[in-house]
């Protein structure tokens, strides 16, 4: 069975969040378009995981630098480690992402950037080469849907917006087809347009939505 997840870093909730309100839109369409696609929800700020501390950047190098095992680390670098495995893995056994999440500072939330952290492991979503880095998640497929608050496609303020910028990077490092993402902006600029900008935006997830679930493999 394929399998969907829908990874999202907004701490509002979805009556609050448009952001939500435009990937619930989304995914509705796509489990229309799929639903024999199981889906998985994961809220980055209820999720308890391995952050990139000193024991988890020690833990790291001692294993993939140093020839240690995973019984001569320490007792905390081995639960962390792990623990980093764990959302690895819980990670790789999907087919599907779809991430949510606003643009805060030019960035997205830190949350997101942690958790990307702990996906960056070699020899398992990776593999270094005589030719460089080589992603291995491979016949996996992402999209990213952000909202903003002000306006940054097609203005001066474009390149200094890079939240959806490294998550595509990231993704695609690790070897995951990134579609186009469903960026929906303005809403803090234009409020007296939000209404018409939240209309818009869920029109284009639930198009995305649909060319999402466009599945070459499963032909």
């Amino acid at each position: 069975m394929k399998k969907l997840l829908y990874v999202t870093a907004n701490p509002k909730g979805l009556e609050k969040s448009k952001g939500l309100q435009i990937g619930e839109a989304f995914l509705e369409t796509y489990q229309q378009e799929r639903p024999e696609v199981a889906l998985t929800r994961m809220d980055l700020f209820s999720l308890d995981f391995a952050q990139m501390d000193a024991d988890l950047v020690f833990a790291r190098g001692k294993l993939a630098g140093y020839g240690y095992t995973l019984d001569q680390l320490s007792e905390v670098e081995r639960e962390k480690i792990l623990k980093m495995h764990r959302l690895a893995d819980e990670f790789i056994s999907h087919d599907y992402y779809v991430f949510v999440s606003p643009m805060w500072n030019l960035n997205s939330p830190a949350v997101l950037k942690a958790f990307l952290d702990n996906l960056f492991i070699a020899g398992k979503t990776f593999a270094h080469t005589a030719n460089g880095p080589k992603g291995l998640l491979t016949n996996k497929k992402a999209i990213h849907i952000q909202t903003r608050g002000g306006q940054y496609t097609g203005t001066p303020l474009q390149e200094m917006e890079s939240g959806d910028r490294y998550l595509r990077i990231a993704l695609s490092f690790l070897g995951i087809e990134v579609m186009d993402s469903v960026i929906a902006e303005g809403f803090d600029l234009y409020p007296q347009k939000v209404p018409e900008i939240l209309k818009k935006a869920k029109e284009d997830a639930r198009l995305a939505a649909k060319e999402f679930s466009k599945d070459p493999l499963t032909v």
